[in-house]
C-alpha cells in the first residue's frame, strides 16, 4: 500500500509538473562548467531590509504629523538607496495572505495539460499561464519556475475558482490601494504631487503574478527566475517562507530573510526613469532549491502602453519614451541577447 502511494504521488508530480527535462534537454545535457554560471548560493550573504512600520500612515485616526513625515522619508530613503523595503501593518490580514497561499498551491495543482491548454475550467485569458524561458538559449537565461500572470480586470468569481476569486479580490484590492499610496509619496518626495498614476496606473493596466518555483536536484546550474530588474513603476510582493529572493546592493548578490509579517516593495526600470535615477531599479533574481517548491505572489503597478515617461526632475536622465516602446525594446532584447538590457537603451 505505501508502495501504491508512492507511485501515485509520482504520477500526480508528473501531470502537474512542467516538462523541463523534456524541452529543454539539450541545455541541461550541455551543461558549463559550474564556475562559468556564478550561482552558486552558499556565497550569498543574508540581509534584512529596511522595515517600514505604515500604520502610520494608513491609520484614520493619526494625527501625528511628524511621525507620518517620518514614515515618509524612510520609504523614500529606502527608494534611493536599496531600491527595495519591507512594509508591515499594510492592512491585510494573515488571513487572507495565507488564504492566497492555500488557493494559490491549488491552482498550481491542476495537472499541466490543463494549465498549458487553459482549460475552459480556469477560465483565465489567454496566455495567462506561463513557465520556463522559451528564449533561453544556455541554462543561465532559464527560469526553473511557472506563473499565472492575471490582470487585475480577469479577477472574477465566474472563473471556476469562486473561493480563490474572493481572496484574490481581497488581496488585489488592498495592495492597488497600497501602491498608488506609495507611489504619491514618492512623487511627493521629489517635490511632485500630481495626479499622474491614479490617471494612468489602473486596473486595466496592472496585473497580479503567482508564482510557483518548483524543487530542482541541480540549484547551482538554474535559476528559479534569472537576474532582471522590473519594467513598471513598483511591484508589491508577498512571498513564502522558503526563500530564495537575491537583490544586488553596492555591486553585491544578497539573499532576502523572509519575514512573515512583510511585504517586499521594490522599485521598478520606470519609476529609476521618472525620477532621473533618484529611486533605483535593483537587479534581483530568485534561486532553485533542490527539495522544497516556493510561492510568491507579487502585484505589478503599471501604466497604459501609451502613457510617456518623462522624468520631472532636472537635468533629465532619459530621453522621453512609452510604456509600449519600453516594453517593445525590452522583447527586442532578449530576443537577440537573451537577457534585457533596459533603461541604458533611453538614456540622454
Amino acid at each position: 500500500m505505501v508502495e501504491s502511494d508512492k507511485l501515485m504521488n509520482q504520477s500526480l508530480t508528473m501531470d502537474t509538473e512542467p516538462p523541463f527535462h523534456k524541452i529543454y534537454r539539450t541545455l541541461l545535457d550541455n551543461k558549463p562548467m559550474l564556475e562559468d554560471l556564478n550561482i552558486q548560493t552558499s556565497t550569498v550573504e543574508g540581509c534584512e531590509l529596511p522595515l517600514i512600520d505604515i500604520s502610520r500612515l494608513l491609520k484614520a485616526d493619526n494625527d501625528d504629523e511628524m511621525e507620518k513625515e517620518k514614515c515618509k522619508e524612510e520609504i523614500a530613503r529606502a527608494s534611493q538607496e536599496w531600491g527595495f523595503f519591507q512594509v508591515v501593518n499594510h492592512g491585510i490580514s494573515r488571513e487572507i495572505l495565507e488564504k492566497m497561499r492555500q488557493e494559490q498551491v491549488k491552482l498550481f495543482r491542476q495537472p499541466f495539460d490543463r494549465k498549458s491548454k487553459e482549460d475552459k475550467f480556469l477560465k483565465f485569458s489567454s496566455g495567462t499561464y506561463r513557465w520556463g524561458t522559451p528564449t533561453a538559449t544556455c541554462l543561465s537565461q532559464m527560469s526553473w519556475s511557472e506563473a499565472f500572470h492575471i490582470p487585475m480586470t480577469d479577477i472574477s468569481a465566474n472563473n471556476g475558482f469562486t473561493t480563490f476569486s474572493s481572496t484574490m479580490e481581497q488581496f488585489g484590492t488592498t495592495i492597488a490601494n497600497l501602491a498608488q499610496k506609495l507611489a504619491e509619496i514618492l512623487a511627493e518626495k521629489l517635490g511632485q504631487k500630481s495626479t499622474f498614476f491614479k490617471e494612468n496606473c489602473l486596473p486595466s493596466t496592472c496585473y497580479l503574478r503567482l508564482n510557483r518555483y518548483p524543487p530542482c536536484e541541480i540549484p547551482a546550474e538554474v535559476f528559479g527566475l534569472m537576474p532582471h530588474t522590473d519594467s513598471d513603476f513598483l511591484t508589491i510582493l508577498h512571498q513564502d517562507q522558503v526563500g530564495g529572493l537575491q537583490l544586488v546592493k553596492d555591486g553585491k548578490w544578497f539573499a532576502v530573510r523572509p519575514n512573515p509579517e512583510a511585504l517586499i516593495i521594490n522599485i521598478g526600470d520606470l519609476f529609476q526613469a521618472w525620477s532621473s535615477d533618484v529611486y533605483k531599479s535593483v537587479e534581483h533574481r530568485v534561486v532553485t532549491n533542490p527539495r522544497v517548491e516556493r510561492f510568491s505572489t507579487a502585484y505589478f503597478f503599471c501604466p497604459s502602453y501609451d502613457t510617456e515617461i518623462k522624468s520631472g526632475c532636472e537635468p533629465s536622465v532619459y530621453k522621453k519614451f512609452s510604456f509600449k516602446e519600453y516594453r517593445e525594446q525590452v522583447q527586442k532584447d532578449v530576443q537577440l541577447f537573451g537577457h534585457k538590457v533596459g533603461l541604458p537603451r533611453f538614456l540622454v
